[in-house]
């Protein structure tokens, strides 16, 4: 690459961040800080994570890890009346690598909306891109337009897979119609783990790809810390897809702090079953004096974002060092 390219792209990649800063500056939201290095995190039992190590006074160590995401941090801000805040944090998920969409360190933006929940959080996240398409890069990317698609998971699995999600609560019934839809399936799954893989097999590559689509209200045997709907077996969550790539994860946050801290101890022993082991934070509830309000948490990827925006088809196209460049 050229000096004069090189400069170019050092400039439409610091501008992107810059655009995605001033839009949520000007809704109100306040950007914060919070901590890369924690001595805890949320369990995440399909997450790898990087441990380190502090020494402490007298060389005393002390185990740190490298938070895979701002959440429990971003949480205890609102908690504590911070109102509406975002950032964009540097995040690290150990072994995402060997694949054009992973890079084990990342960007991730990061909102909560206070007093709202996950269906005007898709509002929002229309109005983050009607701003970046009309701050330079509408020529190439005119596909990416709000409206939004919005099909729910019940609805995505009956066109999709060929049958009734909502129907198959109990995972026997799954795995039965998973099989007859063609999806072959290991002789001992749970729920989750049939559903990932109906999932995988049968929904998510047939996703439609002319326009983002919000994928709405996952099943709430998937354990998160989305509030449960008021009707049905679902979960207050979304996913949102551009071009067949899952962008950004939101939920209406739980609120009742004895199921939040049931959630995390039931996850914590799940995620015993990982390489890398971390401390557990299983004090989140509690760190909510005045109760956990409504509020609405997304994460989304901001290389991924920047991917699909510059038209290029792997993260190396946007991060500037990425993984695969530093350790061959």
């Amino acid at each position: 690459m050229t000096d004069a390219g090189l400069r170019g792209r050092l400039e439409s990649h610091a501008r992107f961040a810059s655009e995605i800063r001033g839009y949520f500056t000007a809704r109100g939201y306040v950007e914060v800080e919070t901590p890369t290095l924690s001595p805890f995190l949320i369990p995440e039992p399909a997450i790898e994570v990087f441990q380190t190590e502090y020494l402490g006074p007298g060389g005393h160590p002390r185990d740190l890890w490298l938070i895979p995401s701002p959440e429990l941090w971003m949480k205890r801000l609102v908690g504590r009346g911070s109102g509406n805040i975002f950032q964009i944090s540097r995040s690290f998920r150990n072994g995402d690598v060997g694949s054009p969409l992973h890079n084990p360190e990342f960007r991730l933006l990061e909102w909560y909306t206070v007093g709202s929940g996950y269906v005007e959080s898709i509002d929002v996240l229309e109005g983050l891109f009607s701003h970046l398409l009309s701050s330079g890069w509408e020529k190439r990317t005119r596909q990416l337009s709000p409206p939004f698609h919005r099909l729910t998971m019940n609805e995505a699995f009956q066109r999709y897979a060929g049958f009734d999600l909502a129907g198959c609560q109990d995972v026997e019934d799954l795995v039965r119609a998973a099989r007859r839809a063609g999806v072959r399936m290991p002789e001992e799954s749970t729920w989750e783990e049939a559903f990932h893989i109906a999932f995988l097999t049968s929904v998510e590559p047939a996703l439609p790809r002319d326009a983002p689509l919000v994928l709405l209200d996952y099943p709430s045997l998937v354990p998160t810390t989305a509030r449960r709907a008021a009707a049905g077996p679902w979960a207050q969550r979304w996913e949102l897809f551009v071009d067949g790539v899952e962008i950004a994860n939101c939920y209406t946050e739980e609120t009742d702090t004895e199921a939040l801290t049931a959630l995390l101890r039931e996850e914590g022993e799940r995620k015993k079953a990982s390489r890398v082991q971390h401390a557990v934070d299983d004090g989140l509830a509690a760190a909510f004096p005045r109760g956990f309000p409504t509020v609405s948490g997304t994460a989304l990827g901001v290389d991924r974002l920047e991917m699909v925006f510059s038209g290029e088809k792997s993260l190396e196209g946007v991060i500037l060092f990425p993984f695969s460049d530093i350790v061959p």
